[in-house]
């Protein structure tokens, strides 16, 4: 196999939604209640969500940047790719980087709706939810058929209206369900409890894949003084204390068809973390009372879960460890750990000497198995790969685009984890009363 005869499926990329999105989805009757992207008098632009201001989505949004000139600063939706909130734009840049397919995280609404569950009108919160799966399912991924997995998020603070969103948007052909790391992160009761089992029991009935991203778990640095480059550091292997709160969670056990992605979370650690679970429960499950039965962690690790990693050459050599059929890659477009638009050529950096069977699995076959989607019943093998995809776009502009030189917001001294936490505290600080909306 050549580079350009790959085919790549990503498993995890994201959408920073139009500034319009609420306002044509929404009942007119939430009237000024329904969020919108208000303008200042400095140029920012911010959503407005429940009467609150939010934080810049420039981390979020900064493929096509000159790296050198990141920085935390707010965006304007001029100033960011169109593929970023447009759908068609985003079929170009997914054709220029040569990816096929892609599973699409929201921003607004936090990567599982986790934003939602603060909200304190909750009719509107949950009218919110429905309209963005619609709108995610009826106006994104369906305006490209087999380009996109349709996925969808739930209404978290209501375990029984989680189960009713369920089966109403699996009559859109979802594939998969995103749910956060941990929800107690955000006031909701843990997996133990037993508050999501009928949630889980629907999504099994249904043959749904649940994904799990990075962020929606708790997150802190060790120290506030600490850089933020720790946090930028240990982000993605964070997502081990889901991982091992899921193994021995009771349901996972009950309910052996239930599929969950670990999306954004690397691999590297996987084979370690499957060697010390089976050595923690074999030296303690007398005291601590654990019965898996005929299974060790490891089994069930192996048999529920799927890795997801977008730059991980320590891994992808330990992927016989890990199990080749449990992972799968990712682009992370338009985030700035993303390897847009020169993806497929870092990726046969790391896959170059494995056998085709391995690379297909790894690329694509994988992440078609886990979440029940088959790009090919639209799309002919021949136009998916990395170089027929390319060809497509040729019109494309990849070249790294400049803000003019413009320098990130604070520089010279190393920037700690409390200083980030100041700037999303400080997100409407001295904004003064919008100018306009979007």
């Amino acid at each position: 196999m050549q580079r350009d005869e790959m085919i790549l499926i990503s498993v995890d990329d994201h959408i920073i939604e139009p500034p319009d999105l609420f306002v044509k989805t929404l009942p007119a009757r939430f009237g000024d209640a329904i969020p919108r992207v208000a303008r200042y008098a400095n140029g920012e632009e911010r959503w407005i969500l429940d009467g609150k201001v939010f934080a810049s989505t420039a981390p979020a949004a900064v493929s096509g940047r000159v790296r050198e000139e990141l920085g935390f600063e707010p965006m304007r939706f001029a100033e960011v790719r169109r593929g970023v909130w447009d759908v068609d734009a985003r079929i170009d840049d997914m054709n220029a980087n040569g990816v096929l397919a892609s599973l699409n995280f929201p921003t607004l609404p936090g990567f599982a709706g986790e934003r939602f569950v603060a909200g304190d009108d909750k009719q509107l919160m949950l009218a919110l939810v429905e309209a963005y799966n619609d709108w995610h399912c009826d106006h994104w991924a369906g305006a490209h058929p087999g380009r996109f997995i349709p996925s969808a998020i739930l209404p978290l603070w209501d375990a029984e209206r989680c189960s009713a969103e369920v089966l109403r948007i699996a009559r859109k052909d979802v594939r998969v369900v995103c749910f956060p790391e941990n929800p107690t992160s955000f006031g909701l009761p843990s997996i133990h409890s037993g508050h999501w089992d009928r949630l889980f029991e629907t999504l099994a009935d249904l043959d749904l894949a649940v994904a799990m991203h990075i962020g929606t778990g708790p997150l802190y640095a060790p120290t506030p003084e600490s850089p933020c480059d720790v946090q930028n550091t240990l982000l993605n292997v964070k997502i081990v204390e889901a991982v091992s709160d899921l193994t021995f969670w009771p349901l996972l056990r009950r309910l052996p068809s239930l599929r969950i992605a670990m999306s954004e979370g690397c691999i590297g650690w996987v084979p370690f973390l499957c060697e010390r679970a089976d050595a923690a429960y074999r030296n303690h499950r007398f005291w601590t009372h654990q019965d898996l039965g005929d299974l060790l962690p490891s089994d069930l690790i192996r048999r529920h879960f799927l890795f997801c990693f977008h730059e991980d050459d320590f891994g992808l050599r330990q992927r016989h460890e890990i199990g080749v059929d449990r992972i799968a890659w990712e682009c992370d477009y338009p985030h700035a750990d993303s390897t847009w638009p020169h993806s497929a050529e870092r990726l046969w950096q790391a896959v170059a000497e494995l056998p085709d069977d391995e690379i297909d699995r790894i690329t694509h076959a994988n992440a078609m198995r886990f979440f029940r989607f088959d790009p090919f019943e639209r799309i002919d093998r021949s136009a998916a790969t990395v170089g027929a995809l390319r060809a497509r776009a040729g019109h494309v502009d990849v070249r790294p685009r400049s803000l003019g030189g413009r320098a990130p917001a604070r520089s010279g001294s190393v920037v700690s984890s409390r200083e980030v936490a100041q700037l999303v505290l400080d997100a409407a600080e001295g904004l003064g009363e919008p100018v306009a909306l979007l």
